[in-house]
This record gives structure tokens, sequence and C-alpha cells, in this order.
């Protein structure tokens, strides 16, 4: 996974470059060109991650409840 302060300081290191350079918008291109291999390869974030993990824990726990609800009102 990719941290998003990895990528913040990448793209301050590429503005920094930008800006000493004679083209404006190499660190615009640079962006694109780095979101769009990122999107390619499904690279997300640590904390998109850690979300959906969290998500998916309550669910499966909920599950778990139901299931044994049900087990319980078909035994009756």
């Amino acid at each position: 996974m990719i941290d998003k302060r990895l990528l913040d300081e990448l793209g301050e290191r590429i503005g920094e470059a930008a800006r000493g350079s004679p083209a404006q918008d190499l660190e615009k291109n640079l962006r694109a060109l780095l979101a769009a291999f990122f999107d390619r390869y499904d690279v997300v974030l640590r904390e998109d991650f850690e979300v959906q993990r969290k998500l998916l824990e309550r669910a499966q726990t909920k599950l778990a409840a139901l299931e044994a609800r049900v087990a319980t009102l078909e035994g009756r």
C-alpha cells in the first residue's frame, strides 16, 4: 500500500523540480501520469484500506449475530 505522505512528498519534490525548470506544466503532467499508474494497478491509500477493513469487520459481526438469531428461531 502507498502511504499518502509518500505521495505528498513525491509531489512536493516534483513541484520543486518543476519550479526550477522552464516547463511550467511538468508537475501537472507528472501528477496525472502517477495517478494513472496507481489507478491501473489498483493501489489504494492505507487510510482507505483501513476504513474498508473496519466496515467489513462490522458487517461480519452483524452477520454472525443474525445467523445465531436465525438458528435460535429455527430451533423453536
